[in-house]
This record gives C-alpha cells, structure tokens and sequence, in this order.
C-alpha cells in the first residue's frame, strides 16, 4: 500500500506543477511586456504612426523596435523600397522583418523620385560610349540571341562573342557587327 501512496503523491506533484506553468508564464509574459519590447529592449515602444522607410531618417527609424543603428544604416543604403518586403534586399532577416511591418510603411511618392535618375547613367555610358566608338555601333541594349553581334570594349579594342565572359559586362564598350569590329581595328578575346 506504501507503494501506491508514493505513486500517487507523485503524480499529484506533477499534476499541480503542470497546472501552474501556463499561469506563471501568461504572468510573467504580462510583466514583462509592460517594461520591454518584443524585441528585449527596454524604453522603446512602438512609434504612433508608422514609419516611411523611404524617407525616415537614422534617428526615426532607431525609433521602432527592433530596428538599431546597424539595421537603420542597412535601410537607407539600400533604398527606394517598394514594399516592407524589400527589407529582405537590405540583409534583414525575415522575422525581423515581420516584427517591424506593424510600425513601418512604403511610401509611392518617395519611390517614384528617387528611381527617376536611375536612367540617366545609362544615357552617359550610351552617349559616351557612341562617340568612342567607330562607325557602325549600335546601342547599349543586348541584341537579340543568335544575331552575330558582338561586344567591342572600345578601351582595350577587344570584341567578345556572345557567350563570352565578358559579353556586353564591360564598362565601356558597345555592339557591332563582328565585320564592323574588325574593319574598326578591333580584334577578338583569346
């Protein structure tokens, strides 16, 4: 009989111990969540609008929760973003990224301005690269597969066929006819 009552006691032991660590957790969790983020930090609470990640600066960004000066510095070096999302071409985990998305938001606007320049590099290297280069260029954009263009660096004189390394990727260059590039005084990669 010594044995059963052992047996018992043990296992209303256990009982009351399970029966006790939800409470202790949901009272813990309520503690904690009055002095610190979900993040562990304490003093930071979430901001009462959301947050533009294309136009904030370091110090509103630091602002959110989870988001330190690292994380800042990540988000405005990889700007225009299109929506929280693009987080992920900053290099910022993707919970983290799901931690933030309540407190942030993707400005149209910003986007908008900040992507319009982007196409004027292109017209300088077309424009520097026509006027390096001899007659019968044609423009910077790849021409179609198969067409027997080729790329001509025009600083080293050499010409790449397609499928080469270096097919279109140098900085200055533009594609011709292999004819035009050897007439021009270009000769082929080894």
């Amino acid at each position: 009989m010594s044995l059963s009552r052992a047996v018992l006691t043990a296992a209303l032991a256990l009982a009351t111990v399970v029966s006790a660590a939800p409470q202790k957790k949901a009272a813990a969790d309520k503690a904690g969540s009055s002095s610190q983020t979900s993040t562990g930090k304490k003093g930071k609470s979430a901001p009462a609008t959301a947050v533009d990640l294309n136009t904030a600066s370091d110090k509103e960004l630091e602002a959110v929760p989870g988001i330190g000066r690292a994380t800042a510095k990540k988000i405005i070096d990889h700007r225009p973003y299109q929506s929280v999302d693009d987080l992920a071409k900053a290099g910022i985990a993707r919970n983290e990224i799901d931690r933030v998305r309540s407190m942030v938001t993707v400005s149209g606007g910003a986007t908008a301005r900040t992507a319009a320049p982007a196409p004027q590099p292109q017209n300088r290297a077309q424009t520097g690269s026509s006027s390096r280069s001899g007659p019968g260029s044609a423009t910077s954009s790849p021409p179609p597969a198969g067409s027997g263009m080729v790329w001509v660096n025009t600083e080293t004189k050499v010409y790449h066929r397609e499928g080469d390394r270096w097919f279109g990727k140098t900085k200055h260059g533009s594609y011709m006819t292999e004819a035009d590039a050897i007439k021009a005084g270009n000769r082929a990669a080894k």
